[in-house]
């Protein structure tokens, strides 16, 4: 009886499995998608693959859904939010932005960015705040509680930026004890969407975003973006892309922002079928899983 009772006891003290990371994806869905990815949308591509594997669940949204797909109990059963979006994005709610932005930088929700979302009006955001608590860790010690400070270039969607402009976010003193900080553009200087490969590099091969990854593999067909990136500092970058005319860019980025966490990854373009590749579907897994709170409210 005294082994049976134990025995009970063990069984009942076994930890509980861990419940399946919750990820949303959500796509603009531009009806050219259709040229890469036949009768799905893009977002719903990747979703499909996703939720083919194990400890994930996986839904979808859209812009045209109620709420633009980000109402607050959808945000709320979510981990990880995966994103894509490129032509609409003067049509995102900027309070729902906003949503996103107050779960991310409470440590509630993780943001995938994808390509053309790199103006995400959440991403946008999220940079912003990252840029405002880097400007301030560039005052003297003495200065931070007293600061006054000026936010310039607050929406910076659809506006390009030149090779010789000065990259964003920067730091300025002004007059009367004000700090200005130009917020970051969010952009580059060059694309080119013809479809040549990329070359990628895998930069940081021990990092959870980058686990199963060859060291160097190329993404067939995409869209090429040229540095500079116009964003904070990344806290690292896992993956670098160049191009046969020369071009570069840090393809894989991760920062935190508050007590949360965002990572953006650039390969992609609608017309071409990035996430029918195993590589790239294989960095969006790993970094759902990676990037999953550990606890849910």
């Amino acid at each position: 009886m005294k082994k049976c009772i134990l025995g009970l006891l063990a069984l009942f003290s076994l930890p509980l499995h861990a419940a399946d990371s919750r990820v949303l994806v959500w796509d603009e869905q531009q009806p050219e998608q259709h040229k890469a990815y036949g009768d799905k949308f893009l977002g719903e591509t990747i979703a499909a693959h996703l939720a083919m594997l194990p400890g994930l669940s996986v839904k979808t949204a859209r812009l045209d859904d109620p709420e633009q797909g980000l109402s607050d109990a959808a945000l709320d059963a979510t981990d990880v939010l995966v994103v894509w979006c490129h032509k609409r994005v003067a049509a995102q709610d900027d309070a729902r932005a906003e949503a996103v932005v107050k779960r991310v930088t409470d440590g509630r929700l993780a943001l995938v960015v994808l390509h053309s979302a790199h103006w995400d009006k959440a991403f946008v955001r999220l940079m912003q705040e990252r840029a405002k608590a880097d400007a301030v860790k560039q005052l003297p010690e003495s200065e931070r509680a007293a600061a006054k400070w000026q936010y310039l270039n607050d929406r910076p969607y659809s506006k390009v930026v030149g090779r010789a402009a000065r990259i964003t976010p920067f730091l300025e003193r002004g007059e009367d004890h004000v700090w200005k900080l130009t917020l970051p553009q969010c952009v580059f200087p060059s694309y080119r969407a013809d479809g040549a490969p990329s070359h990628v590099t895998t930069v940081l091969p021990q990092h959870p975003i980058a686990q199963g990854l060859p060291a160097k593999w190329d993404v067939e067909h995409t869209e090429m973006y040229d540095e500079p990136f116009h964003v904070p500092a990344p806290d690292e970058v896992v993956f670098e892309e160049n191009w046969d005319k020369g071009e570069h860019f840090r393809s894989g980025c991760v920062w935190t922002v508050g007590k949360g966490r965002v990572f953006y990854f650039r390969p992609g373009h609608e017309t071409f079928p990035v996430y029918q590749q195993a590589e790239p579907l294989k960095v969006i897994e790993n970094a759902v899983r990676w990037l999953a709170p550990a606890s849910r409210p």
